[in-house]
């Protein structure tokens, strides 16, 4: 191979694991509206979109409901991602939800009155090749990185999405909208299958940040 044609494939390869490993969040169509979102910083300190109504009184709500989480747009399986993977996301995620917001707010079986309505949706699981580490922009390793990614043996990030609208239980009124992403456990290549208890401790840290949202517009 010529010295050419090597550089040639290190600047593919770099734009390709550039393209791969970005953090650019996606709109799935779930929420109501957009264009009010802004960067903002969860109780963790993690980059969010969100918004909340200016006309949002706090302590007006004294009751939650949990909307049972879902799939936006729907989530087909596949080898990769089974079925067992995203039902055990969903699942996990309501019971992170549930368990968090519980412990600032009563859970109630349904809307109703000075009820907030959470409707929580994953709109993204998915898995991708880990992009260049700083010792991998050097000439010779990045060739090899190359290599490592086209057959398959490069580590993958295991990739979720959420977003989430908070509701009122009488009229129905978006109060306030999210969107986060996270990465979760690597996978050790291409062929390892994702599963639920990958991306757990994303959904367990959502989770923990809703609550203490929570908690601060109860005040």
């Amino acid at each position: 191979m010529t010295r050419t044609h090597s550089l040639s494939l290190a600047l593919a390869t770099t734009l390709s694991l550039s393209a791969c490993s970005s953090n650019k969040v996606e709109h799935s169509g779930f929420l109501h509206d957009y264009s009010v979102l802004s960067e903002r910083q969860s109780p963790s300190g993690q980059p969010v979109l969100a918004w909340v109504s200016p006309a949002l009184a706090r302590g007006r709500y004294t009751q939650v409901y949990l909307a049972p989480s879902q799939f936006y747009p729907s989530a087909e399986p596949t080898l990769r991602i089974p079925l067992s993977t995203l039902s055990g996301v969903t699942d996990y995620y309501d019971a992170a939800l549930r368990l968090e917001l519980g412990k600032v707010m009563h859970l109630v079986n349904q809307p109703g009155p000075n009820t907030l309505v959470v409707r929580p949706a994953i709109t993204q699981v998915a898995t991708s090749t880990q992009g260049l580490r700083f010792y991998e922009w050097l000439p010779v390793t990045l060739v090899a990185a190359g290599v490592s990614t086209a057959t398959g043996i490069r580590d993958q990030d295991s990739e979720v999405a959420t977003e989430v609208s908070f509701e009122d239980g009488s009229t129905g009124e978006v109060i306030a909208e999210v969107i986060r992403k996270g990465t979760g456990v690597p996978l050790e290549n291409d062929k390892q299958v994702l599963t639920a208890d990958d991306i757990k401790v994303v959904l367990d840290g959502w989770a923990n940040d809703l609550g203490k949202s929570y908690a601060t517009l109860r005040r």
